[in-house]
């Protein structure tokens, strides 16, 4: 049995993690830390385990085999940090961290530990997303030329029973979160993008802030490649009725999925009109591959490095706003 500790409840996810955790068989809560600890005292009470005030000493306890990391983005190096130099694997919450600096610091504390890292980048394992690989490596849709991901829901506008919406008032903090819309919601189309497309050599982004918080609510990202090719990384909490929309665009041909419904369809130079293509199974979830990875002690190989490009494509369309040019990703300070 792996003993697990939650490290805060601040992520609107966190309680999505410690079901699963309880639903493993292989898994256990058995602590609990949290920077507000009346949160963090009721979550205990929910989940199981005893709560910690004191992180260090949580993480000094030989009974915690590993733990689930939903802190504020901005706390994500320090936590991380110290539970690898405590021997705690980690799985954590998106992003890895806001800047490259940090998730470095992350991921050598790790390699030195020898614990196992994951990170929870989810839609890296929907069929969806195996389908469209396949057949971007098959060549069916020749040279890709432009990708398009969009992910957004009504989270800041007004509801019935909330007149500041459903997201909690946290996730508008810059501070914490180290910015809004894309590096929260946006981080699965821009892994995506980066999935089928690569790294970029630049990043061009620009954020609207419909509802006058500190953080944007809706935003675009374009990555741009040497061969031409482009990625557009579309991100929103101000849109009621927008659907999760993958699109690729190569020299012979194009697939669409979620325009609206959930179908992936593909027409290339081989086919004579738009056509269906069977989706398999999703691939197990990060958290039961990263509780694999534990048991038969294997890495997590590509979601580290994907996790970290995420980090990096973050950090550079932030800066991209904030000094109002496109941002090339080898000026990132490593």
């Amino acid at each position: 049995m792996i003993r697990v500790a939650m490290l805060s409840f601040w992520h609107v996810h966190a309680k999505d993690y410690a079901k699963q955790a309880n639903d493993h068989p292989d898994t256990q809560i058995v602590a609990v830390w949290d920077e507000m600890p009346t949160r963090g005292q009721e979550a205990a009470r929910t989940w199981g385990g005893q709560f910690f005030s004191d992180l260090d000493a949580l993480l000094a306890q030989s009974s915690v085999d590993a733990v689930i990391v939903d802190t504020p983005t901005d706390r994500h190096r320090d936590v991380m940090v110290a539970a690898a130099r405590a021997g705690k694997h980690i799985f954590t919450e998106k992003v890895i961290a806001p800047t490259l600096r940090e998730a470095n610091d992350i991921l050598a504390a790790v390699e030195r530990s020898g614990v196992k890292l994951t990170v929870s980048l989810p839609r890296l394992y929907t069929g969806y997303t195996q389908a469209i690989r396949a057949i971007l490596a098959d060549g069916r849709l020749g040279a890709p030329t432009l990708v398009r991901t969009r992910l957004s829901h009504n989270g800041a506008l007004p509801t019935s029973d909330n007149s500041n919406g459903w997201l909690p008032a946290h996730f508008y903090d810059l501070q914490q979160c180290a910015g809004g819309a894309l590096i929260d919601l946006g981080c699965h189309p821009m892994y995506l993008a980066r999935l089928f497309l690569g790294l970029p050599e630049s990043v061009s982004a620009r954020y609207g802030y419909v509802t006058g918080r500190a953080v944007e609510d809706n935003a675009v990202a374009l990555l741009s490649y040497p061969n031409g090719a482009l990625g557009v990384v579309e991100a929103g909490f101000v849109n009621r009725h927008s659907p999760f929309t993958i699109e690729v665009h190569g020299t012979n041909g194009s697939l669409l999925y979620g325009t609206p419904e959930a179908k992936l369809l593909v027409r290339s130079a081989r086919d004579t009109q738009w056509g269906a293509v069977e989706v398999p199974a999703d691939r197990p979830s990060a958290f039961d591959q990263w509780v694999a990875h534990i048991q038969n002690g294997t890495t997590a190989t590509e979601n580290i490095q994907i996790a970290l490009d995420l980090t990096k494509l973050m950090e550079a369309a932030n800066r991209s706003v904030a000094e109002n040019r496109p941002v090339r990703l080898d000026e990132l300070a490593a």
